[in-house]
């Protein structure tokens, strides 16, 4: 299966401050701020919805295509999504704008000050998927993510132009489109991804109900965080998946996007729903034990074990098969 992953991709530069913001800050003279703080250290991470779920893609032993805009500062990140199995081809390199990047000082207190660019990002607009499409034979699904808001309307009008099925991920997107902006997304998607707040979200900006969304939709996927996941597909009645277990907790950023991840492996496998959330699950746990989106390793015998200790030894019997051209 060719599956085309749009969104985001952006790097993390993350800061701590040993002090308290709070002892530099003067309330009555905040409109005319001017500090610095000298941070301890500095961490730069790979991120963006878009580039997180192809790399998870790609660890589980699929090509999956990554479509984005980054700046031509992007090339060490492509260099290690071309490591892990990921197709950097048809990613759109800006003359003139950097690779979009968050940037956030943590102090003493876990308060923080942060900056979001998105630079590039707003050129993602330019894409046009038919030449990509062209490019690798064909697309089978197209996961519509996080992105510049008119790139994700331009793709998903086109795969309904072209007939390619495609997927509704818009994540914290949600919280600025519009009713229109979500429903034009939404509707007529092969499957929909949200967590639980932002499915409120599209139900109340959309003015659907849940039975309104079912209808437009063939399956519908809701992250519920610690209590797992619910599949619902046309039809059927609704599935609920538990979480795989972990051995700690160290960072929850990522984990949805290591979930659809792994679900789109379990779908590209031909498993049936419930199972490609199975997976899905397992790869999600790898993630919240480590630091960082995309700093987790997988081992096959690791990954079964923890599969069949979760579902039970009829899912990893089920999965093993596809496993033996997993990337670490």
């Amino acid at each position: 299966m060719k599956i085309a992953v749009t969104g985001s991709i952006a790097t993390d530069h993350l800061m701590s401050f040993e002090g308290r913001f709070a002892d530099s800050l003067v309330p009555e003279a905040l409109a005319k701020i001017s500090v610095s703080f000298l941070v301890d250290d500095l961490e730069v991470r790979r991120g963006g919805v878009g580039a997180n779920i192809a790399f998870g893609m790609g660890c589980l032993g699929l090509r999956p295509i990554l479509v984005g805009a980054v700046g031509e500062d992007f090339e060490p990140y492509r260099s290690w999504l071309d490591r892990h199995g990921v197709d950097t081809a048809s990613v759109l390199v800006s003359e003139i704008k950097h690779t979009a990047r968050f940037v956030c000082t943590t102090d003493r207190d876990q308060a923080q000050i942060a900056s979001f660019y998105a630079g590039a990002m707003s050129e993602a607009r330019e894409i046009e998927l038919g030449p990509i499409a062209d490019r690798v034979g064909g697309l089978d699904l197209v996961l519509i993510g996080a992105n510049d808001p008119a790139a994700m309307a331009r793709h998903t009008t086109e795969c309904r132009e072209r007939g390619i099925p495609f997927i509704a991920d818009p994540s914290q997107q949600v919280a600025w489109l519009s009713g229109e902006d979500i429903a034009n997304l939404v509707n007529g998607a092969a499957y929909l991804f949200t967590n639980e707040y932002e499915a409120a979200v599209v139900e109340k900006k959309t003015g659907w109900s849940a039975a309104d969304i079912a209808a437009r939709v063939d399956v519908r996927i809701t992250t519920l965080g610690a209590d797992g996941a619910r599949v619902e597909a046309r039809g059927q009645d609704p599935v609920h998946i538990p979480v795989a277990a972990v051995e700690r907790i160290v960072e929850p950023t990522g984990v949805g996007d290591a979930f659809r991840a792994g679900f789109l492996a379990g779908r590209s496998w031909d498993l049936g729903l419930e199972r490609s959330a199975q997976v899905g699950s397992v790869l999600a746990a790898h993630v919240v034990e480590t630091l960082g989106t995309q700093e987790y390793r997988l081992a096959s015998d690791t990954f079964l074990k923890r599969l069949s200790d979760a579902y039970g030894s009829a899912a990893a019997v089920e999965v093993e098969p596809h496993l033996a051209v997993l990337r670490a």
